[in-house]
């Protein structure tokens, strides 16, 4: 009898440290439609990737270097992927076409409501970054700042559907969870 009761109150327990565990994880993921970021990038696909002359240089490093990244640090990553792109990459375009730029502003707007998502997170500690995190985003700026600024912004501009891609993939196996 005590060794049923012991089991039971086991098996409890870690049910509640299981569900405490992932829980945080599942309130930081970004409710949001990413349909309408991914149209917005496609319509502007082909013009930004025309003006890219540095064909065999990569800033997002390689989609491996994502991949790579634990489940755990998915919330820092995308939270500081996303400061990237609006507080750099955006802001150092210098885009012409005023369709484009259109576009562009759609999709920095999306992700600055995804980024106040997230940052109520890092406010309740629920995003934390761990060095292989912190060092993941510091080899994209390492990148970024190897080029010229209007080459890297165009460049990163044009590989914005590997970050589009992860943030999809990440989001819907958390979803799934």
């Amino acid at each position: 009898m005590k060794v049923q009761r012991v089991s039971l109150w086991l098996l409890g327990a870690m049910l509640i440290l299981c569900s405490v565990r992932t829980h945080p994880l599942r309130r930081c993921w970004i409710s949001m439609d990413m349909r309408h970021v991914e149209e917005s990038f496609q319509e502007i696909k082909r013009a930004i990737q025309t003006r890219d002359n540095f064909h065999n240089v990569t800033i997002l490093s390689t989609l491996g270097a994502l991949q790579s990244i634990k489940p755990l640090d998915v919330c820092c990553v995308t939270k500081n992927l996303l400061a990237f792109y609006v507080d750099r990459v955006f802001k150092d375009h210098q885009e012409p076409n005023p369709q484009i730029l259109r576009k562009i502003s759609s999709i920095a707007n999306s992700f600055l409501y995804m980024q106040r998502t997230l940052q109520q997170c890092q406010v309740q500690r629920q995003c934390r970054c761990s060095q292989e995190a912190t060092n993941a985003t510091k080899i994209i700026h390492d990148n970024y700042d190897q080029l010229e600024v209007q080459s890297a912004a165009i460049k990163s501009l044009g590989e914005l559907n590997v970050f589009l891609a992860w943030i999809d993939k990440n989001h819907q196996e958390t979803s799934a969870a």
